[in-house]
């Protein structure tokens, strides 16, 4: 199982490792120029006066690279009734599912590490650890909201009634909002374990929505 999404998604990771960490080098070489020519000082400055942590732009890149990799690993699926033969095997619907999903997070999470490592290796170089962790945790809210709508996006994409697909998306885009809720940088930092937990937990709505296609709901 683990294989066969290899082969449907190889190209279209290979282009979501490649475009995030293109984001996040931005965000470095940004960094670095305001060193260059304001001094490092001055960055430590407008870090802890005016709340700047210099990771911004990555804000929406990985929302959207979670939202690409359902539509790339599920839209094929149910669009040439692939998933019907898949769920014929004779093993466990919800297996198969969960293996085909677990792909898709293993895949984000590896994405996620590679980013925070090409950050880590400069900001710890050129900050005092208050300040790089606290770029670090600003931006982990938004890679957890990039696995989150990889989870919801399936969930919209498997479910076979097109009424609920559309309740599905707008339940979707009100859990994506609290990703979000505020701007300030580490807000989210006492909440980022309960965060966690909701994320992975949105895995259970993937089995509804196979549940009723096993079922046959239109």
């Amino acid at each position: 199982m683990y294989y066969k999404e290899w082969i449907k998604t190889r190209w279209y990771l290979l282009l979501m490792f490649l475009a995030t960490s293109g984001f996040a080098g931005y965000c470095l070489l940004r960094l670095h120029r305001v060193a260059l020519i304001k001094g490092m000082g001055h960055m430590w400055e407008i870090m802890l006066t005016h709340d700047v942590v210099f990771v911004d732009y990555l804000k929406f890149v990985p929302l959207v690279a979670g939202l690409l990799l359902a539509f790339v690993q599920f839209v094929p699926e149910m669009y040439h009734k692939c998933l019907k033969l898949t769920l014929h095997l004779p093993v466990s619907h919800l297996k198969v599912v969960t293996q085909m999903l677990s792909f898709g997070v293993i895949a984000i999470l590896a994405c996620d590490v590679l980013n925070f490592v090409i950050l880590w290796s400069y900001l710890h170089e050129v900050m005092a650890y208050e300040l790089w962790s606290r770029c670090l945790l600003t931006a982990l809210p938004w890679y957890m909201a990039g696995l989150a709508a990889y989870l919801l996006a399936s969930w919209t994409i498997l479910e076979p009634n097109w009424r609920r697909r559309v309740f599905n998306l707008l339940v979707s885009l009100l859990v994506i909002k609290i990703y979000f809720i505020c701007d300030a940088p580490a807000s989210y930092n006492s909440f980022l374990p309960v965060l966690l937990v909701f994320t992975l937990a949105l895995l259970i709505l993937n089995w509804i929505s196979i549940a009723r296609f096993k079922e046959g709901k239109e």
